[in-house]
């Protein structure tokens, strides 16, 4: 049975839109497991959300673009398509390792998957730019394969005349992981699960210019 902040939070009004719900909910679960506000009965909500073990999410940056901002032309397929430097901070102290997933939220297949890597070490806790297409990177980190079928990073590659965001997360774990050279992102996704102590996020966009018609 839910408990009263639990139909608080989950009760859509009769003639709210679905968007304006899902963003209400997003906002709410967001605020709860942050701590920014607090609901009567939100005991069971909490632990749905992972609210009562999770860490503060963690503050991700870079020096290239800031948070919804565009990410530089050198970052894509239209120029180098070197990988951009990524910082974080802030983690938990019992932190063994953190992994690295950038997608693209608007393709069209629903995501796609731009660049992975795990069992980054806290010792190092980024990513610098121009980070080599190898396996097994010198601080021992390991990169898997992106859905250009390639190693390493793929830069943001949207249709001509499209903006896309891109979404490059951090994920801090209780443990390394098993994962070879060349794993996918469903591989990651599988191993990470139960060893999540905290995540962070940061957000950028690419525009692709429209190609000039043939003359």
């Amino acid at each position: 049975m839910l408990e009263e902040g639990e139909i608080f939070l989950f009760y859509r009004p009769r003639g709210e839109k679905k968007d304006a719900y899902m963003k209400r909910r997003e906002w709410l679960l967001s605020a709860v497991f942050m701590g920014i506000i607090s609901i009567p009965g939100m005991s069971g909500a909490r632990k749905m959300i992972g609210a009562d073990k999770m860490h503060t999410p963690i503050p991700v940056t870079s020096t290239a673009f800031a948070e919804g901002g565009m990410i530089p032309r050198q970052h894509t397929c239209d120029a180098a398509d070197v990988s951009p430097p990524l910082l974080w901070s802030g983690w938990p102290e019992q932190t063994q390792s953190f992994a690295l997933l950038c997608e693209d939220l608007d393709a069209s297949s629903g995501s796609f998957t731009h660049w992975i890597a795990w069992n980054i070490p806290p010792r190092t806790p980024e990513m610098p730019d121009r980070v080599p297409p190898d396996g097994t990177l010198p601080t021992g980190a390991v990169q898997g394969k992106n859905d250009f079928g390639k190693l390493g990073y793929g830069g943001p590659c949207p249709p001509p005349g499209s903006t896309h965001r891109y979404v490059f997360k951090i994920y801090a774990l209780d443990s390394t992981l098993k994962l070879g050279a060349g794993a996918t992102k469903a591989q990651l996704i599988e191993a990470i699960k139960g060893h999540e102590l905290a995540e962070g996020q940061l957000m950028g966009q690419y525009h692709r210019e429209a190609r000039a018609p043939a003359r």
